[in-house]
């Protein structure tokens, strides 16, 4: 009998990402931002280059508003009801803000506004680790990474959490769980760098037999499709033989 090809409902979750190592920036889509602020930890105080936050704080000297850390948690619920743009970059200290200059508020302007820096979007008054860009309803995302080892981070984060969330869901009507869940590791990620430079898709599913396993699935996506065109096409592309393999399991 011939096995059954998996169509895009048998996967887990899909991502896609294309990394820029020159101008430092990942295009993401798949990638909510719940799912960013839970992937990368803690987040530092966030700057908003373009929205409006009726709980959030306004700096004077910017004519920004920004969200304290510890309201971050708050402005994500806000944010998953909300339709529009989202544009930020993090600082550490509010009294950092204070010491941008006039060309530096006129250059988070202007990445607010192009969704693009003028020049690095990197400043050391605020220590910031990102840039962060989504479209319209968060189809996809621009990321500006500090260090792009993060990236590996945050994908390798982004499946473990729903894996933890697949595995609670399971154990939920077992009357013993699992003391293991498995992982994918940074390290494993790293290895997918190169692909990323790319265009890569991550694709993940779940099997059960012979033993309990995640695999993720690596495809190869051609510069000339755009992000939003991917979910359109996913089933073809799903058809393809995968560039790599890695499983994770129990």
């Amino acid at each position: 009998m011939a096995k059954k090809m998996r169509t895009a409902d048998d996967f887990l979750h899909h991502l896609y990402v294309h990394m820029n190592e020159l101008n430092q920036f990942v295009i993401f889509s798949g990638l909510t931002f719940r799912e960013f602020v839970s992937s990368v930890g803690p987040l530092q105080n966030i700057l908003l280059l373009k929205n409006e936050y009726e709980d959030g704080s306004f700096n004077m000297h910017t004519q920004l508003e920004f969200v304290e850390a510890k309201g971050i948690p708050k402005f994500v619920k806000r944010v998953m009801d909300s339709k529009g743009d989202l544009c930020w970059i993090d600082f550490s200290d509010e009294r950092k803000l204070n010491l941008l200059t006039p060309q530096e508020q006129a250059e988070l302007l202007y990445i607010g506004h192009k969704k693009e820096p003028i020049r690095s979007p990197f400043y050391h008054q605020l220590q910031n680790k990102y840039v962060y860009l989504s479209s319209e309803e968060g189809r996809f995302s621009k990321i500006y990474f500090r260090d792009l080892e993060d990236v590996a981070k945050l994908v390798a984060q982004l499946f473990n959490n729903i894996i933890q969330e697949k595995e609670r869901a399971t154990t939920f009507w077992r009357r013993k769980a699992s003391s293991f869940t498995p992982m994918f590791t940074k390290e494993m990620m790293r290895n997918f760098r190169e692909d990323a430079k790319d265009g890569v898709l991550f694709s993940m599913y779940k099997i059960e037999k012979p033993k309990i396993a995640y695999v993720m699935e690596l495809r190869s996506i051609s510069d000339d499709d755009f992000p939003d065109e991917i979910w359109d096409d996913l089933n073809s592309i799903l058809k393809k033989k995968p560039d790599k393999i890695l499983e994770t399991h129990k």
